[in-house]
């Protein structure tokens, strides 16, 4: 990537040599591009919100920004990327979205996610660091700049306005007004599920900003709780947890199995924990952010929950489902089971039947199908 600070090479993460999918984009280039051509004061504290796969705090870390972000996936690439620039130890503050931010911030750079809840929760959880000589920039591609995402920044920090689009990018400008008078924090939202759902039915899920249907159990996840295996018992992984409504029905069910949540978001670990503990269960649990089934050992579960998803930030894509696929594989002893969810267009039957050489349909309507594949 070209940069007024240098042409650092970039990887996502996990580094594929046939991923044509690149760690920046126009919107990353266009917002270094400004504050070089503006030559905007970075030597307060500098904190970049949303920063992809760790592009902008690469090329600035030469002025010992902080990036905060919910993705595992992006601080893991964040410090590879690092290390391949020869930046040294410790010169970016590494921060998840559940970590205290900053008390004071000077310049506040934010790559616009595609969650607004998301956005709303950290610009409400950053606004107290921010004084009016904060120099505030946003970034984002014109497809994910919308009138809602300007209201946002203006509500919650002061006057909102945008740079003409270059290269399908757009920069969100905003003076900072200590005079306004902020909404509270909404979140995490906490809801009551419905009823027909199974052992969960009427109990309570808490959504963290930025998780999968923050306000509703989604039609996918309420077909797959009504057609859950039922008194397994064993080791038991809820595998790309969300909210863990998935991993805490079989707790409800079970309380002799042993459920791990694992997500790559700390919002999601954060919700699975806080609706398991809201739920009472009686059983044990294991919250875990990380990359799917890395660092569990192999053969040492009994079954895997899955309802993978098919996008990575604005790129469809296959490639993290069949990740997931694989470390079930090879997480599960003999005899266990994978168990996924996912519509029916996606066809799953054909990569599990090519990984584990079996795929029964357990059930399905006319938009979704659940999946069952054993490891033999």
């Amino acid at each position: 990537m070209k940069t007024p600070w240098g042409e650092p090479a970039l990887t996502r993460f996990p580094e594929d040599p046939r991923d044509r999918l690149r760690a920046w984009d126009a919107s990353d280039e266009y917002l270094l591009r400004h504050l070089a051509e503006e030559r905007v004061p970075l030597d307060g504290t500098v904190v970049v919100v949303g920063d992809r796969w760790g592009a902008l705090v690469t090329a600035l870390a030469a002025h010992r920004p902080a990036q905060i972000t919910d993705s595992h996936l992006t601080q893991e690439a964040t410090r590879a990327n690092l290390a391949r620039a020869g930046v040294e130890p410790g010169a970016v503050r590494l921060l998840t979205t559940q970590d205290p931010p900053p008390e004071r911030i000077d310049v506040l750079l934010v790559r616009v996610p595609k969650s607004l809840a998301l956005l709303e929760d950290q610009l409400l959880r950053l606004a107290p660091a921010v004084h009016p000589g904060t120099v505030v920039v946003g970034t984002g591609m014109v497809k994910e700049i919308h009138t809602s995402t300007l209201a946002l920044f203006e509500r919650i920090l002061g006057p909102t306005r945008t740079s003409l689009a270059e290269k399908k990018a757009r920069l969100i400008f905003c003076a900072p007004d200590p005079a306004l008078e902020r909404p509270g924090n909404p979140w995490p939202y906490v809801y009551t599920l419905p009823d027909g759902i199974g052992p969960a039915a009427g109990g309570t899920v808490v959504n963290h900003a930025g998780v999968f249907c923050a306000d509703r159990l989604d039609i996918g996840t309420r077909f797959f709780l009504r057609h859950l295996p039922a008194g397994r018992g064993g080791r038991v992984v809820d595998l790309g947890c969300g909210n863990g409504v998935v991993g805490t029905s079989v707790a409800l069910a079970d309380p002799g199995a042993e459920v791990l949540f694992v997500d790559e978001s700390f919002q999601a670990v954060a919700s699975a924990e806080a609706t398991y503990k809201a739920n009472g269960v009686p059983g044990h649990a294991e919250f875990r952010v990380g990359d799917g089934l890395v660092g569990v050992p192999s053969e040492s579960v009994d079954l895997v929950l899955n309802n993978p998803p098919f996008h990575s930030h604005q790129a469809t894509t296959d490639a993290t489902a069949w990740r997931m696929f694989t470390g079930a594989r090879r997480a599960l002893r003999p005899g266990g089971e994978l168990w996924v969810i996912g519509n029916r267009h996606l066809g799953y039957h054909v990569k599990l039947r090519k990984l584990f050489g079996n795929s029964r349909l357990v059930a399905s309507d006319p938009k979704f199908v659940v999946l069952k594949a054993v490891k033999r």
